[in-house]
Protein backbone atom coordinates (compact mmCIF):
# COMPACT_ATOMS: atom_id res chain seq x y z
CA UNK A 1 0.00 0.00 0.00
CA UNK A 2 3.25 1.83 -0.51
CA UNK A 3 4.31 3.92 -3.33
CA UNK A 4 7.44 6.14 -3.56
CA UNK A 5 8.67 8.67 -6.83
CA UNK A 6 11.27 11.30 -7.14
CA UNK A 7 9.51 14.70 -9.05
CA UNK A 8 11.24 13.73 -12.55
CA UNK A 9 9.97 17.16 -13.03
CA UNK A 10 11.89 18.44 -10.92
CA UNK A 11 15.12 16.66 -11.03
CA UNK A 12 17.00 15.50 -9.02
CA UNK A 13 16.81 16.83 -5.70
CA UNK A 14 13.26 17.12 -5.48
CA UNK A 15 11.03 16.46 -2.92
CA UNK A 16 9.90 12.35 -2.73
CA UNK A 17 5.94 11.57 -1.72
CA UNK A 18 5.39 8.43 -0.23
CA UNK A 19 1.45 7.66 0.16
CA UNK A 20 0.44 5.17 2.58
CA UNK A 21 -3.53 3.87 2.62
CA UNK A 22 -5.35 2.34 5.71
CA UNK A 23 -5.48 -1.29 5.90
CA UNK A 24 -8.23 -3.08 5.21
CA UNK A 25 -11.26 -2.78 2.57
CA UNK A 26 -13.18 0.31 2.66
CA UNK A 27 -16.87 0.79 1.33
CA UNK A 28 -19.09 2.27 -1.11
CA UNK A 29 -19.79 5.56 0.08
CA UNK A 30 -17.67 5.13 3.26
CA UNK A 31 -14.28 6.49 4.15
CA UNK A 32 -10.71 6.24 2.87
CA UNK A 33 -8.11 6.93 4.83
CA UNK A 34 -4.43 7.69 5.52
CA UNK A 35 -1.35 9.82 4.78
CA UNK A 36 0.99 11.21 2.79
CA UNK A 37 4.51 11.13 3.40
CA UNK A 38 6.92 14.35 2.08
CA UNK A 39 10.86 14.54 2.21
CA UNK A 40 12.04 17.64 1.26
CA UNK A 41 14.87 18.01 -1.60
CA UNK A 42 17.92 19.97 -1.84
CA UNK A 43 16.28 22.76 -1.52
CA UNK A 44 13.28 24.82 0.07
CA UNK A 45 10.09 23.97 -2.34
CA UNK A 46 6.57 25.50 -2.32
CA UNK A 47 3.77 23.08 -2.13
CA UNK A 48 1.09 24.13 -4.05
CA UNK A 49 -1.41 21.22 -3.86
CA UNK A 50 -1.53 17.62 -2.52
CA UNK A 51 -4.14 15.73 -4.82
CA UNK A 52 -5.38 12.24 -4.96
CA UNK A 53 -7.23 10.95 -7.76
CA UNK A 54 -9.61 7.93 -7.26
CA UNK A 55 -8.76 5.42 -10.62
CA UNK A 56 -10.37 2.52 -12.15
CA UNK A 57 -9.44 0.04 -14.99
CA UNK A 58 -12.49 -0.13 -17.17
CA UNK A 59 -13.49 -1.74 -20.10
CA UNK A 60 -14.18 0.09 -23.00
CA UNK A 61 -16.97 -1.58 -26.24
CA UNK A 62 -15.68 -0.47 -29.88
CA UNK A 63 -16.51 -2.00 -33.38
CA UNK A 64 -12.63 -3.51 -33.33
CA UNK A 65 -13.62 -5.16 -29.63
CA UNK A 66 -12.26 -4.04 -25.96
CA UNK A 67 -9.91 -2.08 -24.36
CA UNK A 68 -9.18 -1.55 -20.82
CA UNK A 69 -8.31 2.44 -19.70
CA UNK A 70 -7.24 3.66 -16.70
CA UNK A 71 -10.36 5.82 -15.45
CA UNK A 72 -10.35 8.90 -13.02
CA UNK A 73 -13.91 8.56 -11.40
CA UNK A 74 -12.74 11.08 -8.13
CA UNK A 75 -10.58 13.59 -7.18
CA UNK A 76 -9.70 15.44 -3.83
CA UNK A 77 -7.12 18.01 -2.50
CA UNK A 78 -6.04 17.20 0.58
CA UNK A 79 -3.29 19.71 1.65
CA UNK A 80 -1.17 22.42 -0.23
CA UNK A 81 -0.23 26.13 0.68
CA UNK A 82 2.90 25.82 2.57
CA UNK A 83 6.67 25.56 2.00
CA UNK A 84 8.37 22.14 2.30
CA UNK A 85 12.25 22.89 3.66
CA UNK A 86 15.17 21.19 2.32
CA UNK A 87 15.24 18.05 4.13
CA UNK A 88 12.18 18.24 5.91
CA UNK A 89 9.96 15.33 6.35
CA UNK A 90 5.97 16.42 6.99
CA UNK A 91 3.22 13.63 7.12
CA UNK A 92 -0.32 14.88 5.94
CA UNK A 93 -3.23 12.69 7.21
CA UNK A 94 -6.09 13.15 5.09
CA UNK A 95 -9.90 10.96 5.00
CA UNK A 96 -11.99 11.33 1.78
CA UNK A 97 -15.50 10.01 1.07
CA UNK A 98 -15.88 7.11 -1.13
CA UNK A 99 -18.43 7.38 -3.86
CA UNK A 100 -21.45 5.64 -3.35
CA UNK A 101 -21.22 4.01 -7.00
CA UNK A 102 -17.53 2.71 -6.25
CA UNK A 103 -17.26 -0.93 -7.06
CA UNK A 104 -16.88 -3.65 -5.15
CA UNK A 105 -13.31 -5.45 -5.32
CA UNK A 106 -13.76 -8.01 -3.26
CA UNK A 107 -16.89 -10.49 -1.78
CA UNK A 108 -16.10 -12.93 1.53
CA UNK A 109 -12.22 -11.52 1.27
CA UNK A 110 -11.69 -12.99 -2.06
CA UNK A 111 -10.78 -10.88 -4.77
CA UNK A 112 -13.59 -10.14 -7.81
CA UNK A 113 -10.45 -9.07 -10.31
CA UNK A 114 -11.37 -5.46 -9.86
CA UNK A 115 -8.51 -2.69 -9.85
CA UNK A 116 -9.12 0.36 -7.88
CA UNK A 117 -6.59 2.72 -6.69
CA UNK A 118 -5.25 6.01 -5.47
CA UNK A 119 -2.59 8.12 -7.41
CA UNK A 120 -0.83 11.48 -5.59
CA UNK A 121 -0.32 14.85 -7.69
CA UNK A 122 2.44 16.96 -5.95
CA UNK A 123 2.34 20.37 -7.31
CA UNK A 124 5.53 22.06 -6.90
CA UNK A 125 6.48 25.59 -7.85
CA UNK A 126 3.71 25.23 -10.54
CA UNK A 127 5.33 21.26 -11.82
CA UNK A 128 2.24 18.98 -11.25
CA UNK A 129 4.12 14.87 -10.83
CA UNK A 130 1.69 11.98 -10.31
CA UNK A 131 2.62 9.21 -8.56
CA UNK A 132 2.11 4.95 -9.48
CA UNK A 133 -0.96 3.62 -8.82
CA UNK A 134 -2.10 2.67 -5.30
CA UNK A 135 -4.50 -0.07 -5.19
CA UNK A 136 -7.45 -0.20 -2.65
CA UNK A 137 -9.80 -3.04 -1.28
CA UNK A 138 -13.71 -2.38 -1.40
CA UNK A 139 -15.79 -4.76 0.29
CA UNK A 140 -19.79 -4.68 -0.39
CA UNK A 141 -22.31 -2.63 1.21
CA UNK A 142 -24.76 -4.76 3.56
CA UNK A 143 -27.48 -4.73 1.30
CA UNK A 144 -25.51 -5.60 -1.61
CA UNK A 145 -23.91 -8.32 0.84
CA UNK A 146 -27.53 -9.54 1.34
CA UNK A 147 -28.64 -9.89 -2.13
CA UNK A 148 -25.55 -11.96 -3.44
CA UNK A 149 -26.35 -13.86 -0.31
CA UNK A 150 -29.72 -14.83 -1.77
CA UNK A 151 -28.68 -15.61 -4.98
CA UNK A 152 -25.78 -18.09 -3.74
CA UNK A 153 -28.91 -19.33 -1.50
CA UNK A 154 -30.98 -20.46 -4.69
CA UNK A 155 -28.12 -21.80 -7.00
CA UNK A 156 -26.41 -19.36 -8.97
CA UNK A 157 -22.38 -19.84 -8.65
CA UNK A 158 -20.10 -16.69 -9.10
CA UNK A 159 -18.80 -16.61 -12.63
CA UNK A 160 -16.93 -12.84 -13.25
CA UNK A 161 -16.72 -8.83 -12.60
CA UNK A 162 -15.75 -6.45 -14.64
CA UNK A 163 -16.22 -2.55 -15.16
CA UNK A 164 -17.96 -1.43 -18.28
CA UNK A 165 -17.49 2.05 -19.86
CA UNK A 166 -20.72 3.71 -20.36
CA UNK A 167 -24.13 4.55 -19.08
CA UNK A 168 -26.94 2.85 -18.31
CA UNK A 169 -29.98 4.95 -19.58
CA UNK A 170 -33.29 5.70 -17.48
CA UNK A 171 -31.21 5.19 -13.85
CA UNK A 172 -29.19 7.73 -11.84
CA UNK A 173 -25.94 6.19 -12.24
CA UNK A 174 -23.24 8.85 -11.66
CA UNK A 175 -19.60 7.22 -12.53
CA UNK A 176 -19.00 7.30 -16.26
CA UNK A 177 -18.86 3.56 -15.70
CA UNK A 178 -20.59 0.42 -14.28
CA UNK A 179 -19.89 -2.59 -12.70
CA UNK A 180 -21.44 -6.04 -13.69
CA UNK A 181 -21.27 -8.98 -11.32
CA UNK A 182 -21.60 -12.05 -13.51
CA UNK A 183 -23.49 -15.14 -12.25
CA UNK A 184 -23.57 -18.90 -13.48
CA UNK A 185 -27.26 -19.79 -13.42
CA UNK A 186 -28.70 -22.26 -11.19
CA UNK A 187 -30.23 -26.02 -12.21
CA UNK A 188 -33.49 -24.35 -12.21
CA UNK A 189 -32.73 -21.55 -14.09
CA UNK A 190 -30.32 -22.88 -16.13
CA UNK A 191 -32.79 -23.75 -18.95
CA UNK A 192 -34.24 -20.30 -19.21
CA UNK A 193 -30.29 -18.10 -18.85
CA UNK A 194 -27.07 -18.29 -19.81
CA UNK A 195 -25.94 -16.19 -17.15
CA UNK A 196 -27.37 -13.07 -15.13
CA UNK A 197 -25.12 -10.11 -14.32
CA UNK A 198 -25.73 -7.66 -11.54
CA UNK A 199 -25.18 -4.21 -11.42
CA UNK A 200 -25.44 -2.24 -8.18
CA UNK A 201 -26.22 1.52 -8.59
CA UNK A 202 -25.78 2.93 -4.81
CA UNK A 203 -27.00 6.63 -3.55
CA UNK A 204 -27.30 7.43 0.33
CA UNK A 205 -30.66 7.40 0.27
CA UNK A 206 -30.86 3.76 -1.58
CA UNK A 207 -29.90 1.71 -4.24
CA UNK A 208 -30.96 0.53 -7.53
CA UNK A 209 -30.65 -3.31 -8.80
CA UNK A 210 -30.20 -3.86 -12.73
CA UNK A 211 -30.72 -7.53 -13.47
CA UNK A 212 -29.53 -8.81 -16.77
CA UNK A 213 -30.40 -12.11 -17.89
CA UNK A 214 -28.71 -13.25 -21.36
CA UNK A 215 -32.10 -15.53 -22.22
CA UNK A 216 -31.55 -19.06 -23.85
CA UNK A 217 -33.50 -19.31 -27.22
CA UNK A 218 -35.88 -21.79 -28.31
CA UNK A 219 -35.48 -24.17 -31.79
CA UNK A 220 -37.14 -21.51 -33.56
CA UNK A 221 -36.09 -18.00 -31.44
CA UNK A 222 -33.11 -16.51 -30.83
CA UNK A 223 -32.02 -15.93 -27.40
CA UNK A 224 -31.76 -12.34 -26.47
CA UNK A 225 -30.89 -10.22 -23.56
CA UNK A 226 -33.81 -8.45 -21.13
CA UNK A 227 -33.05 -6.09 -18.19
CA UNK A 228 -35.30 -5.06 -15.00
CA UNK A 229 -34.18 -2.48 -12.52
CA UNK A 230 -35.34 -2.65 -8.63
CA UNK A 231 -34.86 0.10 -5.71
CA UNK A 232 -34.25 -1.29 -2.34
CA UNK A 233 -33.31 0.60 0.68
CA UNK A 234 -30.19 0.60 3.27
CA UNK A 235 -32.10 0.13 6.31
CA UNK A 236 -34.71 -2.84 7.31
CA UNK A 237 -32.84 -5.47 5.58
CA UNK A 238 -33.52 -7.37 8.37
CA UNK A 239 -36.81 -7.76 8.08
CA UNK A 240 -37.03 -9.10 4.59
CA UNK A 241 -36.76 -13.08 3.37
CA UNK A 242 -34.27 -11.99 0.66
CA UNK A 243 -34.24 -15.02 -1.18
CA UNK A 244 -37.72 -15.12 -2.00
CA UNK A 245 -37.80 -11.56 -2.74
CA UNK A 246 -34.77 -12.23 -5.16
CA UNK A 247 -36.33 -15.09 -6.66
CA UNK A 248 -39.39 -12.90 -7.42
CA UNK A 249 -37.01 -10.37 -9.21
CA UNK A 250 -36.04 -13.67 -11.16
CA UNK A 251 -38.78 -14.84 -12.25
CA UNK A 252 -40.19 -11.19 -13.31
CA UNK A 253 -37.12 -11.18 -15.35
CA UNK A 254 -37.14 -14.59 -17.20
CA UNK A 255 -40.79 -15.92 -17.42
CA UNK A 256 -43.19 -12.32 -17.87
CA UNK A 257 -41.92 -11.25 -21.13
CA UNK A 258 -45.15 -9.42 -22.02
CA UNK A 259 -44.60 -7.14 -18.24
CA UNK A 260 -41.26 -6.00 -19.75
CA UNK A 261 -43.10 -1.95 -20.61
CA UNK A 262 -41.86 0.90 -18.98
CA UNK A 263 -43.81 2.38 -15.90
CA UNK A 264 -44.72 -0.76 -14.54
CA UNK A 265 -43.61 -1.23 -10.95
CA UNK A 266 -44.26 -3.03 -7.30
CA UNK A 267 -43.94 -2.76 -3.92
CA UNK A 268 -44.42 0.38 -1.95
CA UNK A 269 -43.86 3.40 -3.74
CA UNK A 270 -40.64 4.94 -5.71
CA UNK A 271 -38.06 6.56 -3.48
CA UNK A 272 -36.14 7.69 -6.52
CA UNK A 273 -38.90 9.40 -9.08
CA UNK A 274 -37.71 10.19 -12.30
CA UNK A 275 -34.65 7.58 -12.53
CA UNK A 276 -37.09 4.80 -14.04
CA UNK A 277 -37.83 3.63 -17.27
CA UNK A 278 -35.95 4.79 -21.17
CA UNK A 279 -33.84 7.58 -21.61
CA UNK A 280 -35.33 8.08 -25.06
CA UNK A 281 -32.90 9.50 -27.50
CA UNK A 282 -29.81 8.02 -25.97
CA UNK A 283 -27.46 4.92 -25.92
CA UNK A 284 -26.61 2.19 -28.19
CA UNK A 285 -27.98 -1.17 -28.44
CA UNK A 286 -26.01 -3.70 -26.08
CA UNK A 287 -24.95 -6.55 -28.47
CA UNK A 288 -27.08 -9.18 -27.61
CA UNK A 289 -24.27 -11.85 -28.57
CA UNK A 290 -22.32 -9.92 -26.17
CA UNK A 291 -20.90 -11.06 -22.85
CA UNK A 292 -18.56 -9.52 -20.79
CA UNK A 293 -16.30 -12.83 -20.12
CA UNK A 294 -13.56 -12.91 -17.39
CA UNK A 295 -13.17 -9.35 -16.56
CA UNK A 296 -9.57 -8.77 -15.68
CA UNK A 297 -8.62 -12.24 -15.96
CA UNK A 298 -10.06 -13.30 -12.49
CA UNK A 299 -12.39 -15.77 -11.75
CA UNK A 300 -13.82 -16.75 -7.94
CA UNK A 301 -15.42 -19.55 -7.05
CA UNK A 302 -16.87 -18.91 -3.87
CA UNK A 303 -18.16 -21.76 -1.97
CA UNK A 304 -20.35 -25.06 -3.66
CA UNK A 305 -23.80 -23.20 -3.31
CA UNK A 306 -22.83 -20.46 -5.24
CA UNK A 307 -22.07 -17.19 -3.50
CA UNK A 308 -22.65 -17.65 0.13
CA UNK A 309 -25.45 -18.42 2.46
CA UNK A 310 -28.12 -15.96 4.34
CA UNK A 311 -31.04 -14.50 4.08
CA UNK A 312 -32.37 -10.69 4.65
CA UNK A 313 -33.28 -7.76 3.37
CA UNK A 314 -35.84 -4.83 2.95
CA UNK A 315 -37.46 -4.80 -1.12
CA UNK A 316 -39.20 -0.77 -1.39
CA UNK A 317 -39.51 -0.89 -5.13
CA UNK A 318 -39.23 -2.00 -8.71
CA UNK A 319 -40.05 -1.61 -12.25
CA UNK A 320 -39.56 -3.91 -15.56
CA UNK A 321 -37.59 -2.11 -18.25
CA UNK A 322 -37.65 -2.63 -22.08
CA UNK A 323 -35.72 -5.25 -24.12
CA UNK A 324 -32.05 -4.18 -23.66
CA UNK A 325 -31.57 -2.02 -27.05
CA UNK A 326 -30.83 1.62 -26.27
CA UNK A 327 -30.75 0.64 -22.66
CA UNK A 328 -27.11 1.77 -22.34
CA UNK A 329 -25.21 5.09 -23.11
CA UNK A 330 -21.79 5.82 -23.88
CA UNK A 331 -19.49 9.05 -22.63
CA UNK A 332 -16.54 9.73 -24.57
CA UNK A 333 -14.18 11.24 -21.98
CA UNK A 334 -13.09 9.39 -19.43
CA UNK A 335 -11.90 11.43 -16.70
CA UNK A 336 -14.85 13.56 -16.95
CA UNK A 337 -12.09 16.98 -17.98
CA UNK A 338 -13.86 17.63 -20.61
CA UNK A 339 -10.81 16.26 -22.91
CA UNK A 340 -11.66 12.88 -23.74
CA UNK A 341 -8.44 12.00 -22.65
CA UNK A 342 -8.72 8.46 -20.83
Amino acid sequence: MVFKRLLGSLGVGGPTVDTVLTTGAAAPGGPLSGQVHLKGGSADFDIDHIALELVARVEAEHEEGEDEHIVVFERFVVGGGFRLAEGEQLSVPFTVALPWETPITELYGQSLGIVLGVRTELAVAGAKDKGDLDQFAVGPLPVQEVILEAFGQLGFGFRSADLEYGRIGGTGQQLPFYQEIELAPSPQYAHAVNEIEVTFLATAGGMEVVLEADRRGGLLSGGHDALTRFTVAHDGIHHQDWQALVDGWLRQLIEHRSAYAEGSAYGHGDPYPGHHGHEPGHGHHHDGGHRSGPGLGTAVAVGAAGLAVGVVGGMVAAEVVDEVGDFFEDDNDDDGDGDGDD
